[in-house]
């Protein structure tokens, strides 16, 4: 049986992309997952690392190499996680997924030269442009290693159209293209209540997200809307961005009609959001990756039988309109979004309920498995040195 790793520098019980690699690939390979957190199994083997400690001393220093553009030593001394090559010293693995682009030198490390998968699931160069000091330390750096790394990889996989071609566009390899799409949920899409439209948005607190312009839709939306915040704080999080759900709390103290509620584990997620009734997710595209999202959420919203609101995202509104899923606002303000809310029938809202059935069988996880176990089987059959 053919050896199989996937490198994530995240905790794989909120990673949904990654676990549902492993979920692809542990039936039928002898998979390995190295990660910061995850739950153990007899299916596969779990490596788990600690995140590498961020104190202000390390941070210094690697920011000194980072403006001096000296980026190998940068990555040495904010990724380093080559110790875990030790445990792997007499196996040798036939082919390494690495996600995202932190992973990449170390997936190259590992004895007997496996092939190397690339997962990009943003566009590195310009993940957090919006922010100046990440422009300022990171830009170059993301760069350096996609230009570094992504020409010596089998295969190349990203999460939709966009990011795709802007990897074509500068480092010259075409990526495929696997959705962030859930597991296929046989599920009837729940009755509305009468007079009540129950929207959802789930999803990490983060300030650059301006989680405040759906509450601030919420105003201008009739009675029949309610308004449920699923929020996850992410590990990494600043303090600016724990303190951020604070803030919304504040915002929504004074309308009953709006709640933040508990995170629930990914596995839970489309079971929860069954019982609402539209999901809706406005981000304003003011970053590349923003302009370019096909976020889990959408999938998630799908296949929980939901209608879907959003703003007009390229690559969203292309799934939303082709399977007339929801409504898609004029531009990225409350003021569309909610102008288009206010006009639904619970007609409407029925059919985009129904309709989410359909796309639902098209768009999921074991579709997109499938896929990477056939990319999987093409580079296991290259020839060394080829692509």
């Amino acid at each position: 049986m053919k050896k199989i790793l996937i490198i994530v520098l995240s905790n794989l019980k909120h990673d949904a992309r990654v676990r549902r690699q492993l979920n692809a690939l542990k039936k039928n390979y002898q998979t390995t997952i190295i990660c910061f957190d995850g739950d153990p199994s007899p299916e596969y083997e779990l490596v788990v690392i600690k995140p590498t400690a961020l104190t202000f001393l390390r941070k210094s220093t690697a920011s000194v190499f980072l403006l001096l553009k000296l980026h190998a030593i940068a990555h040495k001394i904010l990724h380093d996680y080559s110790y875990v090559l030790s445990g792997f010293a007499s196996i040798r693995f036939d082919a390494v997924i690495a996600n995202d682009v932190e992973t990449l030198p170390l997936a190259f490390q590992f004895p007997g030269s496996p092939k190397v998968i690339f997962d990009a699931h943003e566009y590195a160069p310009r993940h957090f442009e919006d922010k100046w000091m990440w422009r300022l330390f990171f830009q170059d750096f993301n760069t350096w290693l996609c230009k570094k790394y992504i020409p010596l990889t089998s295969a190349m996989l990203t999460v939709g159209n966009g990011l795709a071609l802007e990897y074509e566009k500068h480092f010259h390899v075409r990526a495929q293209i696997i959705t962030n799409a859930n597991d296929y949920a046989d599920l009837d899409p729940s009755p509305l209540q009468d007079n009540k439209i129950r929207m959802v948005h789930h999803g990490i607190a983060t300030p650059s997200r301006k989680l405040e312009l759906m509450i601030e839709m919420m105003t201008m939306l009739d009675d029949r809307f309610t308004l449920d915040l699923i929020l996850m704080i992410p590990g990494f999080a600043s303090k600016k961005t724990r303190h951020y759900i604070d803030d919304l709390r504040r915002k929504i103290h004074s309308d009953a009609r709006i709640k933040i509620v508990p995170p629930v584990p990914s596995t839970e997620v489309v079971a929860t959001l069954h019982k609402y009734d539209i999901g809706v997710f406005l981000i304003p595209p003011i970053n590349f990756n923003y302009q370019n999202t096909l976020p889990n959420k959408l999938f998630d919203f799908i296949q929980a039988r939901l209608g879907v609101a959003i703003g007009p995202t390229p690559e969203m509104s292309q799934i939303v309109n082709q399977y007339n899923t929801g409504v898609v606002s004029e531009d990225f303000t409350p003021q569309s979004l909610a102008m288009k809310l206010n006009k639904l029938t619970k007609v409407e809202v029925e059919m985009y309920k129904q309709n989410s059935g359909k796309a639902a069988r098209d768009l999921n996880a074991e579709a997109n498995a499938k896929k990477l176990i056939d990319i999987l089987t093409a580079v296991l059959h290259q020839d060394k040195g080829s692509r």
